[in-house]
Parts: structure tokens; sequence; C-alpha cells
């Protein structure tokens, strides 16, 4: 991206500002107070304006966006957070850990894991009112995925407006390595199972996603395509959380399997790596 005006030059003051705290904060790894008390209650129109602007700084960083991501879908996850509604954020390539790879030391400041069904379009989706069957016809592919939450807010202490400024909450994310097409899976029926150190410590299933990883994308996608932003054929969707959102610490290994999809791990790292300040 381009552009002859930075990124922020003409964006509102307060925008800027909690951009900037959101921004500091990941790039020092030390977390910034909540950025609500710089907007109006619930303002989530200003919220994404912060998310986008610091979306467009990456862009024009030279970072290259993959996706997207949906938050806040499982019911056991909004009443972790209480909140009542999904919202959306922004999936960079930078962002992914391969399978079965490792989270470096000191990467994020206060990762959560949950795991989901990931969906890898292989049309656009450009209509403002989108339907399952546009979903249904627009996925090329499904895969098993985790994704690493994080939030730069201080002590998870968040609102639906800050997790909106945050990019979702969005850290990293990892991706099951055997795609998978929909005909003859019921993307609402299948199971979760996450485990910790061997230990269970996340169930859900496709249910607990809005309804299902289907319903939940052609929310996001009827959303972006009101926003002039639709979703586009190759982009990556993690559809949202099947079940609740687990605290990770160095030297946690997590797996999670998806009946019908297969299965994704992680590994977080005990001690710094090369490349834990990327």
């Amino acid at each position: 991206m381009s552009s002859a005006v930075p990124p922020g030059e003409d964006a509102p003051p307060t925008v800027v500002k909690a951009a900037d705290a959101l921004a500091e904060a990941t790039r020092t790894r030390v977390a910034t107070p909540p950025v609500r008390p710089l907007f109006d209650e619930g303002d989530l129109e200003t919220a994404y304006a912060v998310q986008r602007l610091n979306v467009q700084r990456g862009l024009a960083a030279g970072r290259r966006l993959v996706g997207r991501k949906i938050g806040l879908t499982s019911p056991a996850v909004q009443d972790q957070l209480g909140v009542d509604q999904p919202d959306f954020g922004a999936l960079f390539a930078d962002m992914e850990v391969p399978q079965g790879g490792e989270v470096p030391a000191g990467r994020l400041l206060q990762p959560k894991v949950e795991a989901e069904v990931v969906l890898v379009l292989g049309r656009d989706l450009p209509h403002r009112q989108c339907t399952v069957a546009d979903v249904l016809r627009a996925v090329d592919f499904a895969l098993p995925a985790l994704e690493i939450v994080d939030s730069r807010i201080a002590d998870w202490g968040i609102s639906l407006v800050d997790t909106v400024a945050d990019n979702a909450s969005c850290g990293l994310y990892v991706l099951g390595g055997t795609p998978v097409p929909l005909t003859g899976i019921d993307l609402r029926a299948v199971e979760m199972t996450m485990t910790r150190g061997g230990e269970t410590v996340s169930r859900g299933t496709g249910a607990d996603c809005l309804g299902s990883p289907l319903v939940a994308t052609a929310w996001l996608a009827s959303t972006l395509a009101e926003r002039g932003d639709p979703l586009r054929a190759g982009d990556v969707v993690l559809t949202g959380a099947l079940g609740p959102m687990v605290p990770a610490a160095a030297g946690d290994v997590f797996d999670a399997t998806i009946t019908g999809l297969g299965s994704v791990q992680v590994t977080f790292a005990t001690e710094a790596t090369e490349g834990a300040d990327k």
C-alpha cells in the first residue's frame, strides 16, 4: 500500500491517540490501560477506525493482509469477556505460526488459546446480504486452527470497544496441514476437543460458533461488504472459537482436534528464541 499521506495524518486525534497507544504496547510488550475512555460509550465505529488505522500502518510498513478473524462468536467466550456480539479483525501473513511450531517466549503479552474452524475462500464474497449458500459456494477448503488471542490492554480489562480497537484481540494463529473440502461435512455438528499438556481444557461444537461457522462467515462477509471491503478469493477466515479460550504459559503444548477436519498443535517456548522480537 502506498499513499502520499502517511496513515493517520488525517484521522481524528482520538483515533490517532488510541492507535498509538496500542501500537506502542505491541512494540514494547507493555500493556496499555483501556482505550475506551477516549470514545463515547459503545462507539464501535470509532473503535473500528482505530483498528483500521493500525492495519493501514501495517500495510504501509510492508505487512501482507491475508484474511480476517471473527471474534466473540462463542457464548462461552462472550461470557468470559462480558460482551454480547461478535467483532472482526485483520490477519497478516507474519501472524501465522507453522503447524506444530513454537511461539517464541516474549512474543506476546498475555496469550490465550482457542480452537476454531478456518475457511479458505476460492471466490469473492461481495454481497451485502451474504447467505450461507453464498459461503458454501465460495469456500475452497476448511482446516482446523488454533487462534492465539492476545490483548494489548492491561489485565484483559476490555470492553467491546477496547477489543475492536485492538484488532479484535488477535495475536497469532496456527493452521492444520490437511485441506478438507466441505462436501459431506456438517460444520454445525463438528466437535472440538482442545488439550493443554494432554489435559482437556476446552470443548465445543460448530453450533457454539454463532450457530455454525458458516453463519459466522456470512455475518462477516455481509459486514465487510457493507463497509466496502469485502472478502476476496484466497482470504483466510478464522470463523471464531468453538469453546472457551485458555491462558497459555511458557512450556505449554496445545493440541486441538475437530471431527472431520483433523488436528493442530502449537508449543509455547520456555526461553527466548531468535525472532521473538518480530
